[in-house]
């Protein structure tokens, strides 16, 4: 009798119109800070296709490797760097393979105020008093900014002003809350659609820091989750890369790299 139901359900859901939706699953997903809005967009696009639902926690990676070291619960790990899935495939806690480079971040120096131009004279004069950075031992937007520092030669001069978050997602509210007038931020947390949304922004030239690759890997408990499978795939799909532009966001192949709008200057 219930090898009959299971047949019949089975008949049934390949008969509707949403059959994905019979054999639904949902993913429990750790997102790095600076990914968290992109991440919601492209989990509600990645829903709508498939049936499937997603649940997002987001955290620094340093923050959210620690807790997958320790068995969190989760299926899919979207770091801000390629070191942390790595590891965590040595480890055994993600499948060999799955590893694959799903965005490439830009970091930018942002301040509230608009009609503003920075750049890295705006550094260099250090005419602020706090400067807002992640944890570069917890984030890689955090190691991204220190090295921006360092190249400019400004490790000592900005020594005194410079607040850490964190995370990103904290560097961004010291300066929203007026705690620091300039901050380093990911391009991703000022961005609308490819529309800077407020403030003044300098994008940081990449020659300045070591590059921002994240990566995304299939945890050992998702590898029984088609819902955590499944999104693993949507992430290199056109709907999610065309989201990724949106946000500021870069993949392998692009020719010019992120969305160029938002300039203030080419300091």
């Amino acid at each position: 009798m219930r090898r009959f139901t299971i047949q019949f359900l089975t008949a049934a859901c390949l008969l509707t119109s949403a059959p994905l939706s019979c054999f639904a699953e949902q993913a429990l997903i750790a997102v790095a800070s600076n990914f968290s809005s992109p991440a919601r967009a492209i989990a509600l696009a990645f829903e709508q296709e498939s049936g499937h639902s997603v649940r997002l926690s987001q955290g620094s990676s340093g923050k959210l490797y620690a807790q997958i070291y320790n068995g969190a619960p989760f299926d899919v790990f979207l770091s801000a760097d390629t070191e942390k899935p790595a590891l965590l495939v040595k480890e055994g806690l993600a499948i060999e393979g799955s590893q694959r480079t799903y965005a490439r971040g830009t970091l930018a120096l942002w301040t509230i105020d608009d009609g503003v131009i920075i750049n890295a004279e705006t550094l260099r004069a250090g005419d602020f008093v706090r400067l807002a950075q992640a944890n570069p031992r917890l984030a890689p937007y955090g190691l991204a900014a220190q090295q921006v520092i360092a190249s400019l030669g400004l490790t000592q001069a900005l020594a005194g002003k410079r607040v850490i978050g964190e995370n990103i997602s904290q560097a961004y509210q010291f300066v929203t809350t007026g705690n620091a007038e300039l901050g380093f931020v990911a391009m991703s947390q000022v961005l609308v659609d490819g529309e800077l949304v407020k403030g003044s922004l300098w994008r940081v030239p990449q020659t300045l820091h070591s590059p921002i690759a994240q990566d995304a890997v299939l945890l050992a408990r998702g590898l029984n989750n088609s819902a955590a499978q499944e999104f693993m795939t949507f992430l290199t799909s056109a709907k999610a890369v065309s989201i990724l532009h949106s946000f500021g966001y870069s993949v392998e192949g692009d020719a010019l790299g992120p969305v160029g709008s938002v300039e203030k200057t080419d300091g």
